[in-house]
């Protein structure tokens, strides 16, 4: 698996963890959502991979993703900045996520 991230992505990220220590996780997020094939993908800022998480190719910073959940995605995907501070994940043949929250969970998370 492989994930690209644009100039405006890795500079919205740096900007969004503003220095602070952590993995990048790429997170099949299903809270809320009341069933596991309903999730969204979502950006998490975490202390550390679980041992469980596979990483994943880039052209940026380090990301994981936990390994039980690479069916919902793609082999090839693109990361891009969007309007209103969030990001976008699609591949060449869909758009698996155009409002992609970032989200930080780590101790030293003050309110993201």
């Amino acid at each position: 698996m492989e994930v690209v991230f644009t100039d405006a992505a890795l500079e919205r990220l740096q900007n969004r963890m503003q220095g602070k220590k952590g993995s990048l996780k790429l997170k099949h997020d299903t809270e809320g959502c009341g069933c596991v094939v309903s999730g969204i993908p979502a950006l998490w800022l975490v202390e550390k991979p679980e041992d469980n998480d596979t990483k994943i190719l880039t052209n940026g910073p380090d990301l994981y993703m936990d390994y039980n959940t690479e069916v919902f995605f793609d082999e090839k995907m693109t990361i891009d900045a969007t309007a209103g501070n969030h990001f976008s994940l699609k591949s060449p043949s869909e758009i698996l996520n155009s409002a992609m929250k970032y989200y930080d969970k780590t101790e030293q998370n003050t309110g993201s």
